[in-house]
Formats: structure tokens, sequence, C-alpha cells
């Protein structure tokens, strides 16, 4: 696989014809060393730190246990973790760099808890596309300016989404990465390994009472409002952020 020295390389700025067949073939197989350097933890980043790469195998560090050990955990603790996510999803969506990067594959499979800091990080950046929104700018394409909502997707599989790449290389503004949360990991509509109920499954019972939770899953996962979802997922994310700390 490739391995780039800067943003610049990730550009496929400055690159001898060699280097740009090798980047070229590594987008071609496997694009996550790519975002995962171009994309680094160490800069604050929701991925895995990358150690290198021998041939097509990729070595990345070990974060912790996966997401789904975490699905019966203690209230509090998938409150915070669930917040976690959306704060990803927010990241991801929305940053300085002005580059998003949309979660095609969201499953609990792909996510993992550091058990020292209980930090949430994505392990499976195979499945990341990568957006310029200053590029979208520039060149302006057809309807680059209007939201986009994505489709909620009530298919009989788990883990489903509903995507079109054209369309996320082509909008400033998207909400994927919130419907991509909130329909597989979060909300009732979440299922996995034969469950369903999602993260967020069995709260308290004035919490279940109260109805804000699970109405702002609901329209985060499968809005009724038109760009309901944009915020519905503000929202959610200063809610957990206030459940969080009610519970520490």
């Amino acid at each position: 696989y490739a391995e780039t020295k800067d943003s610049g390389s990730f550009l496929l700025r400055n690159l001898k014809d060699s280097e740009r067949m090798q980047l070229l073939i590594t987008l071609a197989f496997n694009p996550e060393p790519l975002v995962l350097q171009s994309f680094p933890s160490d800069e604050g980043w929701p991925f895995a730190k990358y150690l290198g790469a021998c041939g097509r195998m990729v070595a990345v560090n070990y974060v912790g246990e996966e997401l789904w050990s975490y699905f019966n955990a203690p209230w509090e603790k998938r409150v915070d973790l669930a917040w976690q996510l959306m704060e990803i999803a927010e990241q991801l969506t929305n940053n300085d760099f002005e580059f998003a990067l949309y979660l095609l594959d969201v499953s609990f499979d792909n996510f993992a808890v550091g058990p020292r800091d209980g930090k949430v990080i994505i392990v499976d950046a195979e499945n990341v596309l990568v957006a310029d929104k200053r590029l979208i700018r520039q060149n302006k394409p057809e309807n680059w300016d209007v939201w986009y909502e994505s489709k909620f997707d009530d298919c009989d599989k788990e883990a489903c989404l509903s995507f079109s790449k054209e369309i996320l290389c082509a909008r400033v503004t998207v909400d994927h990465n919130y419907y991509a949360i909130c329909q597989n990991l979060l909300s009732r509509h979440a299922t996995w390994r034969g469950t369903s109920g999602g993260l967020l499954h069995d709260p308290p019972a004035e919490i279940a009472k109260d109805g804000r939770l699970e109405a702002l899953l609901d329209e985060c996962a499968n809005p009724k409002k038109r760009y309901g979802r944009f915020q519905a997922a503000k929202e959610l994310r200063e809610y957990l952020a206030q459940l969080s700390n009610n519970v520490r």
C-alpha cells in the first residue's frame, strides 16, 4: 500500500509516476491506509493509529473491545458512549479542514472502546468516503448548496444504510453520519446479532416516561419533518451530554 508523508500526497500533488500509480492502486483495493494516515489519531481524529503496511496488510494499534461488548453495559456507560458516537458524527461532518468523512459501513463491530480512557474509536475505516467541501464550493455541481437528507432504510437485514456516493461528493451540507449512527447504533431501529433496540435500549423509567430521548432518536433515524434530522442530531448531542453529566 502507498504511504502518505503529508496531506499534499493525499491530494495527489508532487507525486512521482510510480508513487501516483501506487496511490491509485491503494485507492482501488482499500482506501483505509490513506484515510488513517491523512486523518491521524495523533491530530484528534477518531481512528485507530496507523502503524504501517506490508504488501496489502495494514497494521493499526489495538484500541480495546468492540462496541458490541458494551451493548448491555450499565446505563451511564451506554449514555457516554452514545454521546461520543454523536460527537464523532459531528466531527466527521463539520471540521476546520473542510473535509467531510462519511461512514458507509456502520455496525457495532466497526467501533472499539479504550479500556483506560473509555474513548470510542473507529477501527474499520475501509468504507469511509472523503468529500472535499472546498472543492464542491469551487466547482458548484448541480444542487451543491441544497441540504441533503439521507433516506431511512427499513430493510430486513442488519446494519443497512441507504446512500448515493455521487450525491455525498456533490453536496456541502449532508446529514449522512447522523443518520448512520442513529439508525444503526443508537435508535430502536438498530439491529445486530439478533438484538434490537440499539445501544440506548431500556432507559431508566424517568427517562422513558419523559419521552424526549426516544423522540430525538426517532427523528434522527427516520425524520418526519423536512431537515428534521439536522436539528434532532444537534439536540440529541446536547441531551446526551446533559444525561452523561447527570449520571457521573
